[in-house]
């Protein structure tokens, strides 16, 4: 069922500004029940989670039914569904707790990707300098874009404990193979941790299918509030044992969630997971997602042969985003003008499209980018084939005045 793309835009309030939204990997717009839900659970009668009280009663329902709807998004029980203030934060304190609990030290190592945003690269990082364990790198290969699985197997040892790998790259759109990095990971018997921030935006995700042991996303990348999901198999959270205060509770997973929870947000994350579920057929809610991402899918696609078919015309123009798999996530530069400037020029044409090294900071030193990055294209489920053009006539304008 292809995807109605007036219906989708017509949830959305922002763009009836008349701005053109290419920024949705740092976080995507906002629909209007998503909003209508935060705000009317602050303004509903709300209390600390409970049983006494119609209040308490609401604030539970209100957790039950995001980890719920985190649950059926992301293919896991709801029990095993963590919230925080963000992914960052999430993984920070989860790298601790893992280095912690299963003991890692010296002779031990951890493997990173240099594709993979820092958020999955110097929470690992930290955690194992802090007790003497080694990291080793899987690297890029820069003329493609591509993640290897040569580069991951070829630093996996007896020793590895974990590998973090990214679902997608939230700066080239790199999907690498998780699933056979994964397995491989597991026959030395180390855990897999999968950054799916930017691939929840763009593509069903299922955290058994990947063969992740943990994953974690942020829905404001896919049109809720700002916080962050942690996820796990079925059993692991249990063997784990973050810092927390004494009275808080121990079970999981409220061991890993420190304080109060911000209900609002995370009823605006149950929306949002309803939202896109809508876009799909019938059916259970799983079943409409999988019919939602597909639909999603083949509009992004279609996009982006576009877009990169309009900017391939552009003389001195340099696509970076070539890899065989990916998102529909475009990053370029310009020969002669900084990307900041080009940023600048399509903001004054309304389309917004930024320029930076979007916190992939060891991609973009491998790409020879340096700190300064360059111009990223998202396109999104409500992006039209007018923002389109818009800036491809933007970016042309751009490079006459050179």
């Amino acid at each position: 069922m292809p995807l109605d793309v007036a219906a989708v835009r017509a949830q959305f309030p922002s763009l009836r500004s008349g701005v053109a939204f290419f920024d949705g990997p740092g976080g995507s717009q906002t629909p209007e029940v998503v909003a209508a839900a935060v705000a009317s659970t602050l303004a509903s009668p709300l209390s600390n989670r409970g049983v006494v009280t119609a209040s308490e009663r609401r604030a539970d329902d209100v957790v039950v039914q995001a980890r719920s709807a985190l649950g059926d998004l992301l293919g896991v029980d709801p029990g095993d569904v963590v919230f925080g203030r963000s992914m960052t934060a999430l993984t920070m304190d989860l790298a601790r707790t893992l280095a912690r609990t299963q003991g890692w030290g010296a002779g031990d190592e951890v493997v990173v990707s240099s594709l993979d945003h820092d958020a999955n690269i110097r929470p690992w990082v930290l955690a194992a300098e802090a007790v003497g364990a080694s990291v080793r790198w899987a690297e890029v290969d820069p003329a493609t874009g591509e993640l290897p699985l040569e580069a991951v197997t070829s630093v996996l040892s007896s020793r590895t404990r974990l590998v973090a790998v990214t679902g997608a790259s939230n700066l080239l759109g790199t999907r690498p193979d998780v699933r056979a990095v994964a397995d491989a990971a597991h026959e030395v018997g180390a855990l897999v941790h999968v950054d799916a921030v930017h691939l929840a935006a763009h593509a069903r995700v299922d955290r058994a299918a990947l063969g992740a042991d943990l994953l974690s996303c942020s829905p404001y990348k896919f049109f809720g509030p700002h916080l962050g999901v942690l996820v796990a198999r079925p059993g692991l959270l249990g063997d784990l044992h973050p810092d927390k205060l004494v009275p808080s509770s121990d079970a999981v997973p409220e061991r890993f969630e420190l304080g109060t929870l911000p209900y609002e947000l995370l009823a605006g994350a149950a929306a949002a997971v309803d939202v896109i579920a809508g876009w799909g057929g019938g059916g259970s809610r799983p079943d409409r997602l999988t019919s939602a991402f597909a639909a999603v899918e083949e509009h992004e696609d279609a996009l982006r042969e576009r877009t990169e078919q309009g900017l391939r015309q552009v003389e001195g123009l340099t696509l970076w985003s070539r890899a065989a798999h990916r998102t529909p996530t475009l990053l370029f530069t310009l020969e002669g003008v900084e990307p900041s400037a080009v940023h600048r020029h399509l903001a004054r044409l309304d389309v917004n499209a930024p320029a930076s090294h979007f916190y992939a900071w060891e991609l973009s030193h491998r790409l020879g980018l340096g700190s300064t990055g360059g111009v990223r294209v998202g396109l999104a489920p409500y992006t039209s084939t007018d923002d389109v053009d818009r800036l491809l006539a933007g970016v042309d304008e751009v490079a006459a005045t050179r």
